[in-house]
């Protein structure tokens, strides 16, 4: 009975070994889909750092052309004056920023090595894409 045991145990073993390997292709696989998603993420944080800073640029030079328009006062007037170049700087300074962080970005891309044919194929495919149509 122990080698009848013994046989039973072993197609049971062959298919545990199977389903592991299996299970340890989709984690890889799993991994890069992760990375190429952690990826886009930077880029979707990046822009909507940029719009934040664009929406304050604005903010700031508007005040400073509310201020100096709807005043009578001297320092309200010299407040104004001033906002708005600061406002101008600061949309100057956030597109800059975004330029500079979109190259890193991009260079993390050109970095990137796929670890299995498959994700080689769409980064390639993908990344060559948007060079031709000028996305990031």
């Amino acid at each position: 009975m122990a080698i009848v045991y013994y046989t039973m145990l072993s197609p049971e073993k062959e298919k545990i070994k199977k389903l592991k390997k299996k299970l340890k292709i989709q984690e890889k696989k799993n991994a890069e889909i992760r990375d190429q998603m952690a990826t886009q993420r930077t880029v979707f944080a990046n822009e909507r750092t940029l719009m934040a800073y664009l929406r304050t640029a604005m903010t700031v030079s508007a005040g400073g052309f509310v201020a100096i328009k709807l005043s009578d006062d001297v320092y309200l007037d010299v407040i104004g004056i001033m906002l708005i170049p600061v406002g101008i700087i600061l949309a100057v300074y956030s597109f800059s920023r975004y330029r500079h962080k979109q190259k890193v970005i991009e260079g993390h891309h050109q970095d990137y090595r796929p670890t299995s044919h498959e994700h080689e194929r769409a980064h390639h495919s993908r990344y060559n894409e948007e060079g031709q149509h000028g996305l990031p």
